[in-house]
């Protein structure tokens, strides 16, 4: 699952290749969001000193305490950050040194500031106002709070007249990696899909290319919506690689939306489930991400991998977008699926412990400092 002489193999073929990945092309898009992380108060000592809610349990066990009555809530910011699936991502990709195209809401007509040091690692377009999530962490998860109504001018048209069709079409026709996320929240993403298929796709050329896909959380979509969005993303694959990210939830929610009965949220059941996902949607990879393991099935093969131990996460919010990046980085460069995992879950690791998007050296001193305890 995960041992020093894979580690090793990984970090010297990360080393390798190092200068490829300037090489590397990756035109990302299409959300961006404000993320404020925050902590909850359980009791406050003084003006200064408070202590938080731990768990998403004792979140609830408050709020189900105030049924038929009231109750206040505090909430403390610690740090307001770029957020979305899109930016986080992306940004991740350019700290290894990738060339990365951005397009999302960022702020519009003018970028938000939060996104400032982000254009200057990346090329960053913006086509409408940010989202905003207050992105409440606990020990045990995080609770995304969100105003999602700018995302409503994500529209193909939109794309068209505020970036440019001839840009959006150079970049989809050249990019070595392409990455739409966030499908959840983007209401005309699936329209945006079709349109592409139906007027860029037909008359690409060249050698296949990768594609990424990250649903985010599409519990509150109906059925009908995830199974079209499924279906378009299958569609895909007849002119790239396709790879298709989720977490451990949402594999269950896609297993559901396919009728598949695994239930079984052990490793083994989770390898069963992805194997059937993988079966039921023909696409060159299914990756599934849960919190300590992360595992990939290309034909209904499996590789399942063991993160590294962070006890005390400096940060979750953005830790799947990083697995994102990290495990697509291992495509790029032709790894094998273990590898590809290993260099997500490395990638994921190496930010919650910091805060920071790793460079490839960072990955490579984390892979051979590996984090136990």
């Amino acid at each position: 699952m995960n041992t020093p002489e894979l580690r090793e193999r990984c970090a010297q073929g990360l080393l390798a290749v190092a200068n490829r990945v300037r090489e590397l092309s990756a035109f990302v898009g299409l959300d961006g969001f404000v993320d404020e992380i925050i902590h909850v108060v359980d009791k406050r000592d003084n003006a200064e000193v408070f202590h938080r809610l731990a768990t998403i349990t004792k979140m609830a066990d408050r709020l189900a305490g105030a049924a038929g009555q009231s109750t206040n809530i505090e909430l403390v910011k610690q740090l307001t950050k770029l957020g979305g699936n899109g930016p986080i991502m992306a940004n991740a990709l350019a700290s290894f040194g990738m060339r990365v195209t951005y397009v999302g809401t960022l702020g519009y007509p003018v970028l938000h500031p939060v996104f400032e040091s982000f254009s200057q690692r990346a090329e960053v377009y913006s086509i409408a106002e940010p989202g905003h999530t207050d992105a409440l962490e606990f020990e045990d998860g995080k609770i995304m709070l969100g105003k999602h109504y700018p995302l409503k001018e994500v529209t193909w048209a939109n794309i068209q007249s505020r970036f440019g069709r001839e840009k959006f079409e150079a970049r989809f026709r050249s990019a070595d990696l392409i990455g739409f996320v966030n499908w959840t929240m983007l209401p005309y993403m699936s329209d945006i899909w079709a349109a592409m298929q139906r007027e860029l796709c037909p008359s690409l050329t060249g050698a296949r290319r990768k594609m990424f896909f990250d649903l985010a959380d599409p519990e509150k979509r109906t059925k009908e919506d995830i199974a079209r969005a499924l279906e378009l993303i299958v569609g895909f694959e007849k002119y790239f690689d396709v790879l298709l990210g989720l977490n451990e939830k949402e594999a269950f929610e896609i297993g559901e939306v396919l009728g598949l009965r695994v239930k079984d949220h052990s490793p083994e059941g989770l390898c069963t489930l992805t194997a059937e996902i993988n079966r039921c949607l023909p696409i060159h990879t299914l990756v599934v991400h849960p919190v300590t393991y992360a595992l990939a099935s290309s034909k209904q093969v499996v590789s399942l991998v063991k993160g590294p131990f962070i006890s005390k996460p400096l940060i979750t919010t953005g830790a799947g977008d990083h697995f994102n990046s990290g495990f697509c980085l291992g495509k790029l460069l032709g790894f094998e699926n273990d590898l590809c995992v290993l260099t997500g879950v490395t990638t994921s690791g190496h930010y919650v412990r910091t805060g920071l998007s790793p460079t490839i050296n960072d990955l490579v001193g984390t892979l051979r400092d590996w984090p136990s305890k």
